[in-house]
């Protein structure tokens, strides 16, 4: 964990129960991201942030809330006097209490209390919020004097977050494929338990002008029956460019070294359990995952086989379509590393098998072929072919075939139930998306 990338945090304060307490622990549970849906689990304050406007127009501050679970919250907000066309959390005692990332004083705050990569701190400019995110919330800079993003992380945790520390070392490495942050914010915070805690709040980075998103591209390819085996085909060559920039820049010690027969037993033995330790806990959640427990206990089998897996390195970690940005020039540009929303501080940054970002993308074809309506089945196929053949090209025979043909299903598998879980508890309608994979997968269609 690169902790220079935490200099210079903003300290927090204490701060007594408040109207403006009583206001965010009624707004935040209706909010898209947060992680305790239909809990009734009371927010904590922790502290608050000071982050003075530059100008004067507000009070801004950041708000760190604390959930039973020890999750911890960022809330950022700007008191207006006055009407607020946007972001408007509740009327308090000296005007109304407004979600800080509508507000141009919480941009021009952060951006004023940020570590800069740059000498001069960016000018901001008008922004926008983007709509739509499930964990965090981005602000749009587009014509700043650098264009660019800024996320405001809903959750905070201890030490380096992977989306500041993972762009960072891969821009430093020279991957272009990931935009480069250009300012950060980080913070110092009492824990639970009254610890000091520093962590980041937010990063700001590169905006890759005239970009699409990757679902939303093969949703529409997918739709009107076009061809997505070109994209599919580069998109895979990009991510297997990807793991090899992440063993460059965040190599892990002794990964990659010689390893004796008894050692390689053990790992595959090692994924295989946690393979079946994850199906299991999805079968006791989900009903439609019991009648086909056996098969995919079944299906792990040939794991056992294996007298090696890959060596383990730093991966995405929630790699799908949706981390992904066609530029206008025709390059795909890697987003998000922050891993699995609903992952520990310690699961998003443990090394994994690169494949397993892999079968998150097959995975994601799916999704966008489903979503998109593909009329024709071979649309879907054709994409998937390409992007594993795309990966396995850039890889230039460095994956043992026999292993990559054995793992990859079985990676896919573990996804696709993983996602018949998240569907049942958040999108039932989607539910039949996963389980078609995953009786796909099973050889049941």
């Amino acid at each position: 964990m690169d902790l220079a990338t935490l200099a210079d945090p903003v300290p927090a304060r204490p701060a007594d129960d408040d109207a403006e307490l009583a206001a965010l622990r009624a707004w935040v549970p209706r909010q898209r991201w947060f992680p305790e849906k239909g809990t009734a689990a009371e927010l904590v304050r922790l502290a608050v942030v000071d982050l003075p406007d530059p100008r004067g127009d507000a009070e801004v501050r950041v708000h760190l809330l604390a959930l039973p679970s020890g999750a911890v919250l960022q809330v950022p907000t700007t008191l207006r006097r006055g009407s607020v066309a946007e972001g408007a959390i509740a009327e308090v005692p000296g005007g109304t209490l407004v979600d800080g990332p509508y507000d141009p004083a919480f941009v021009r705050a952060w951006l004023a209390a940020a570590h800069h990569e740059a000498a001069a701190p960016i000018e901001p400019g008008p922004h926008r919020v983007v709509g739509g995110e499930q964990s965090n919330t981005s602000v749009l800079l587009p014509d700043a004097d650098r264009p660019a993003i800024l996320k405001v992380f809903r959750g905070v945790t201890v030490g380096a977050n992977p989306d500041v520390e993972v762009p960072l070392a891969l821009s430093n490495a020279g991957w272009r494929g990931v935009p480069r942050p250009l300012a950060w914010l980080a913070g110092r915070w009492p824990s639970a338990d009254g610890v000091a805690t520093v962590g980041h709040l937010g990063v700001l980075s590169e905006l890759v002008l005239g970009a699409r998103d990757g679902f939303e591209i093969a949703c529409e390819h997918a739709r009107e029956g076009r061809d997505f085996a070109a994209l599919a085909a580069d998109l895979g060559r990009t991510t297997a460019q990807m793991h090899r920039a992440l063993r460059t820049a965040l190599p892990l010690a002794d990964a990659h070294g010689p390893r004796n027969a008894a050692q390689r037993a053990v790992e595959v033995r090692k994924v295989v359990r946690t393979l079946r330790d994850r199906a299991a806990a999805a079968v006791a959640k989900v009903p439609q995952l019991a009648e086909r427990a056996d098969a995919i206990d079944a299906a792990y089998a040939p794991l056992e086989r294996l007298e090696a897996v890959p060596p383990l390195q730093r991966v995405h970690g929630d790699y799908h379509l949706g981390q992904v940005l066609r530029s206008a020039e025709g390059r795909w540009y890697v987003l998000d590393f922050e891993g699995e929303p609903q992952a520990s501080a310690s699961e998003k940054t443990r090394p994994d098998l690169a494949l397993r970002d892999l079968a998150g993308m097959l995975r994601s074809l799916d999704y966008a072929a489903a979503v998109g309506g593909a009329a024709d089945p071979g649309w879907l196929t054709a994409a998937r072919a390409a992007l594993t053949a795309g990966y396995h090209d850039e890889t230039a025979g460095g994956e043992d075939a026999d292993v990559v043909d054995a793992l990859l299903p079985a990676l896919e598998l573990d996804k696709a139930i993983y996602e018949v879980v998240y569907e049942s508890g958040n999108r039932p309608a989607w539910l039949p998306i996963p389980l078609a994979g995953v009786d796909r997968l099973l050889g049941r269609r």
